[in-house]
């Protein structure tokens, strides 16, 4: 029996080099994208750190004895705002049982305004707690927003970003009602809460930044979540 043998040759039109030359084109613009973005998260990374290295120099030296210094309160309405408003005020429930706030310099010569520090010990994070809050100030550490001195009767408001690496308030989605925070002021007073409430809110809604306390001492920490469209909101109350 006979075999034919047929041989067909593919013939490859303009059309075919077209398409080829438009996916290698798309490839390469692929290929130099994922490396542009994987350098920016690095650089970006990498500006965290050491930014959130500055935090740690602030705590250590609050731990020295350098001479203190005193000042008001302030307090900004909405930092949500183009036209936030600040305003000096005076504390009827304060204790004053030691300073209310502290210059301390970082290495990077910016001089920084402390009132005390921070602890959540089941998702591992300590960190000082700057008296003002912006832009700026965030990413050197925690800022506070609203409410009397640290560990005075009231509601004692902390805002901080909410990093993907974990940094600052990063992990505050894994914080379980009943779990403890402290609140350390300048005094060396360490007071512990427990934690009764975790929801997220819209950017515009501040009532959890209510001073009616029942005549009790209350945390309330503040990070941004859902891609920064809502805020998630951690509510402490003294043990």
């Amino acid at each position: 029996m006979n075999q034919i043998l047929i041989s067909q040759k593919v013939y490859v039109t303009k059309e075919m080099k077209r398409k080829r030359k438009i996916y290698k084109i798309l490839y390469i613009i692929s290929v130099i994208t994922v490396i542009i973005l994987s350098l920016y998260y690095i650089i970006a990374e990498r500006n965290k750190s050491v930014q959130e290295g500055y935090s740690y120099e602030i705590m250590e030296q609050m731990g020295d004895n350098t001479i203190i210094e005193e000042k008001a309160i302030v307090i900004a309405l909405d930092d949500n705002s183009d036209d936030s408003q600040v305003i000096p005020i005076e504390n009827e429930n304060q204790e004053n049982n030691g300073p209310q706030s502290r210059e301390i310099t970082a290495s990077n010569g910016q001089t920084y305004q402390t009132e005390g520090t921070l602890s959540v010990p089941s998702i591992g994070i300590s960190y000082p707690i700057l008296t003002e809050e912006s832009e700026e100030l965030l990413k050197v550490s925690l800022c506070k927003y609203w409410g009397p001195s640290p560990n005075e009767i009231g509601n004692y408001c902390i805002v901080g970003h909410n990093y993907a690496s974990g940094k600052m308030f990063g992990k505050l989605s894994m914080v379980n009602v009943g779990d403890e925070v402290t609140l350390t002021d300048l005094s060396g007073r360490t007071i512990t809460y427990s934690v009764y409430n975790k929801y997220p809110v819209e950017p515009t809604d501040v009532s959890c930044t209510s001073q009616l306390t029942n005549g009790q001492k209350e945390l309330t920490l503040i990070t941004c979540t859902d891609y920064g469209k809502r805020r998630l909101v951690v509510k402490a109350r003294e043990i």
